[in-house]
């Protein structure tokens, strides 16, 4: 599997693993732009939740907005011969909506709201899978699907929707380039303690100390990985930190597709419009297209445009003609 970092022009051969990694996922973009005690929802049994997200409305309009933009990326990579699937991962709440304070809840609108996304892209006739429905039947057999103090996936989730990807992709691509025993050999679990990224950030020494530590799961490289690491991957990923091999998602979708897996992520509020331009603009897409292209977005953010002012990272923020631009003049090439 090829890893990249924050940007495709560096290239990862080994998987860099640690509390360190999980941490600068954080959407600390995102969260500076809340204030005060809106960056963190603090709920009951010390669970913890993101507090940049509306618990009760929904941007119909922008999910309409971005649907066009991403039917129009689809159109592009198709005429190259290139498969978009795009994984729209929900949010948190959705699963743990008991753990919420007193005086918070979802509305009805934003409980649909993930189910509203995928029509719109279903009805677009654009590739995608229910990852709602996926995670829904892993917690109802007992399985936590989310971290208690951090905002990302647990092991378990990732390697759930990464088995759905990869079964969505064979569906949609009959027969994958390269050849069989190319993907990567998953390596053993090991288990850290450590505080998640929601209260080792946000929360003062006290809140930490009665959050406590959990546990967060975590699987080695194989010790074989290193034979792997060149070889040309027919499927990229594209998305932020959920995607990042800390924890598990990259790895796992390799393993289930036995074929190598590249993968560009950034933590922040850069958003995935911006992590797949940088891509499509790098010289690893111009070098190496892949078969298959996989853009990873957040139901929460999906409604958010290019041009989301005050929403992304400045240096990410452009129109969406000149989204649409950049987009068309990079894959045409």
């Amino acid at each position: 599997m090829t890893l990249f970092s924050s940007s495709p022009s560096t290239i990862l051969h080994r998987l860099a693993v640690g509390a360190a990694v999980a941490t600068l996922a954080l959407s600390a973009g995102a969260a500076h732009a809340q204030q005060g005690s809106s960056i963190v929802i603090q709920g009951k049994d010390n669970w913890l939740f993101p507090g940049w997200g509306s618990l009760t409305q929904v941007d119909t309009r922008g999910i309409d907005a971005s649907t066009q933009l991403v039917r129009e990326t689809r159109d592009a990579l198709a005429a190259k011969g290139i498969q978009l699937e795009v994984l729209v991962l929900p949010d948190k709440t959705l699963f743990y909506q008991d753990k919420l304070p007193d005086g918070k809840a979802l509305s009805p609108e934003v409980k649909r709201r993930y189910q509203t996304i995928q029509d719109k892209l279903k009805a677009a006739g654009i590739a995608t899978f229910d990852d709602e429905a996926v995670l829904r039947r892993l917690k109802d057999c007992g399985q936590d699907v989310f971290y208690r103090t951090d905002q990302h996936w647990t092991q378990a989730a990732a390697d759930a929707t990464a088995d759905a990807l990869a079964q969505r992709i064979r569906q949609d691509v009959k027969t994958l380039a390269g050849k069989p025993g190319t993907g990567l050999p998953l390596g053993s679990v090991f288990n850290e303690r450590r505080y998640g990224d929601l209260a080792e950030l946000f929360l003062s020494p006290e809140q930490r100390k009665q959050a406590g530590r959990e546990t967060f799961t975590v699987r080695r490289q194989a010790e074989n990985q290193s034979l792997l690491d060149d070889a040309p991957a027919p499927v990229h990923v594209t998305g932020h930190s959920m995607v990042q091999p800390y924890f598990g998602f990259p790895q796992k979708l390799s393993n289930a597709l036995d074929r190598p897996v590249s993968v560009n992520w950034k933590p922040g509020n850069v958003g995935h419009w911006i992590m797949l331009l940088e891509y499509l603009e790098s010289p690893a897409f111009k070098q190496n297209k892949p078969q298959v292209l996989v853009w990873q977005m957040f139901e929460p953010t999906y409604a958010q445009g290019p041009d989301a002012k005050g929403l992304w990272d400045n240096a990410s923020i452009m129109s969406a003609d000149a989204w649409r631009g950049r987009m068309q003049a990079a894959i045409g090439k």
